[in-house]
């Protein structure tokens, strides 16, 4: 599809925003009835994108786990996860953030025009015509392009790399993931929406159950090719369980009269596919630290590569709840923002840096003091020895550093890329925001300047401390893209009561520092790996929790005494006495 030509798309978020009675259709008034079932929609949602990723997640675990007991960390793993690297850029890209951004509003405006002109043409299948054949032959394209390029990928992002030839190897295969990948964020797109969740939350369910079946039945056979023919066979499992769910969407209704006439006058959209450019940038130099780690790490001793590979792994699980919470919120945010109310998306983007703060620091806590018990109950076992254990658990902590900013910046690159100008309808006037525009490249800008950081950090401390210097690299890009991205938020037009935040993010702080100290020497006390992560994490819930409130953290607070009152109800009495947060 050529820029700026008319197709049928658009909305700024999953759930369209309100919509008052005009020409051009009719809608309910915001805040009018259309708000309870919101509310029970978003509630829904959550519950079920949260079921389906716990799920996910797990068995991703269950993957990791798997892979370090048959392969252990060793320059057979080192290669294929620089292969991994393929399926790990293409997931952001093509799933999770640059697909989702153009492909959601996109359908959910051609689902808006269909309610307002039940007789014409379908806006959705005239979307799909228009998009759908130039996306497929664009994956073919890139897919065949990484497999053909295997040897000079692998080159480039591990030179020093133990077994170039296996890396190759596995390149080639998992370079056919970018195919299916493309179809699941595109059909996922499209399903979310319609308002249909379960289907796209439930992708990484089949991806890694693929993995995990291709893996038992092949690893004794095929090594670790096994875990690459695995990769490929769970993405064409991800893209087919949404296949069956999009065509039922397209079915038009009883009685639709199927034209393929065009649109008549100001009855299309216009997609403006190069305005996603900015996404698909940040996506990419988000991805580079990996590139960057394995890339310096391709240098240090066979295993190190693994090590940071288990080690983010374990991390990540800190951040899924907290970037639950903001996937879900986004909608609000977005429809704050398309309606003018700046007001409104500041406080709702206030309160989502609290909680996911909150949850991440807790997270964060616990992994710095209970991360060798932790990497020892996961991982310790087959070829995975106690010295890949102390390697891992160590990285983890370093690592946690920058676990605050990633989820800082989770949260403030949404409301900053829905003020985009995506698409528009055909008749609307078009507008000059060129300073706008310029804008969009703020988060890119940012990024870059933290990969200098990471850059610059990793080359000066890899010498001496090897991963340890790497994982240092990574939370010092992270948390200075952070320290950036606040500012950008002022600049795109989104006031933050900085004092607010950053007095409400010191507290959580000060809280989790005492809760990881109170918890490392209580996990201390036990030899157990499971009695030591145990113990070691209710001493840091507790501590947590307990200081959190006495602080005043609100996003604390308020659960901790709903908790009080729940148990014993004349913990009322005491509320009055603590101080008050945000």
């Amino acid at each position: 599809m050529t820029t700026d030509q008319p197709a049928p798309a658009v909305a700024p978020a999953v759930v369209p925003p309100a919509r008052s009675a005009g020409p051009s259709g009719a809608g309910p008034a915001a805040g009018g009835p259309a708000a309870p079932v919101r509310r029970g929609f978003l509630a829904k949602a959550f519950g079920v994108t949260a079921l389906l990723s716990a799920a996910g997640s797990a068995l991703g675990l269950l993957r990791d786990l798997l892979l370090a007991r048959y392969f252990g960390a060793n320059q057979g793993t080192d290669a294929f996860l620089v292969a991994w690297t393929v399926p790990e850029t293409a997931a952001p890209l093509l799933i999770e953030d640059a697909m989702a951004f153009l492909m959601v509003p996109a359908f959910s405006l051609a689902l808006v025009l269909r309610e307002e002109r039940p007789e014409g043409p379908d806006p959705v299948r005239q979307l799909v015509r228009a998009t759908l054949p130039w996306l497929l032959l664009a994956l073919c394209a890139l897919s065949v392009a990484a497999g053909l390029g295997a040897p000079q990928l692998v080159a480039l992002l591990a030179p020093g790399l133990a077994d170039p030839g296996l890396a190759v190897s596995c390149t080639r295969i998992t370079a056919f993931s970018v195919l299916p990948f493309g179809v699941a964020g595109y059909l996922g797109s499209a399903l979310r929406a319609h308002h249909r969740f379960t289907a796209p939350a439930s992708i990484y369910v089949a991806y890694n159950l693929g993995i995990l079946a291709v893996l038992l039945a092949g690893q004794a056979a095929w090594g670790v090719r096994s875990a690459a023919l695995g990769v490929a066979f769970g993405s064409v499992l991800m893209a087919g369980v949404l296949v069956a769910p999009f065509l039922r969407r397209l079915r038009p209704a009883q009685g639709r009269r199927q034209a393929r006439a065009a649109a008549g006058p100001g009855g299309g959209l216009v997609l403006i596919p190069l305005a996603m450019l900015p996404v698909a940038a940040f996506t990419l130099t988000r991805q580079a630290q990996v590139f960057i780690e394995r890339y310096l790490g391709s240098g240090l001793p066979p295993g190190t590569i693994s090590h940071l590979n288990y080690a983010a792994k374990v991390s990540q699980l800190a951040m899924t709840a907290g970037i639950l919470i903001v996937t879900v919120t986004f909608p609000l945010v977005a429809r704050a923002l398309a309606a003018g109310d700046l007001t409104a998306a500041r406080d709702r983007v206030e309160k989502d840096l609290g909680q996911a703060a909150a949850v991440v620091l807790l997270g964060t806590a616990f992994l710095m003091a209970c991360a060798p018990s932790v990497v020892a109950l996961l991982f310790q076992r087959g070829a995975f020895g106690a010295h890949d254990t102390a390697a891992t658990a160590a990285v983890i902590r370093v690592y946690s550093f920058g676990l605050p900013a990633q989820a800082m910046i989770g949260v403030m690159v949404r409301p900053f890329f829905s003020l985009r100008p995506v698409v528009r309808r055909a008749d609307d006037p078009k507008s000059d925001d060129g300073g706008r525009r310029l804008l969009d490249w703020y988060p890119v800008a940012a990024m870059a300047f933290g990969l200098l950081v990471t850059v610059g950090v990793g080359l000066a401390a890899t010498p001496d401390f090897g991963a340890l210097g790497l994982a240092a690299g990574n939370a010092a890009g992270i948390t200075a893209t952070a320290a950036l991205l606040l500012r950008g938020l002022l600049l795109r037009g989104i006031a933050l009561r900085l004092s607010l935040v950053l007095t409400g993010q010191a507290r959580l702080l000060v809280a989790g520092v005492a809760a990881a100290g109170a918890g490392a020497l209580a996990a201390g006390l036990a030899g157990n790996p499971l009695l030591s992560t145990l113990i070691g994490g209710a001493v840091v819930v507790l501590v947590y929790a307990a200081l959190g409130t006495a602080l005043g953290a609100a996003e604390l607070r308020g659960p901790v005494l709903a908790l009080a009152r729940a148990l014993n109800p004349t913990a009322t009495a005491a509320e009055g006495k603590l101080p008050h947060g945000r």
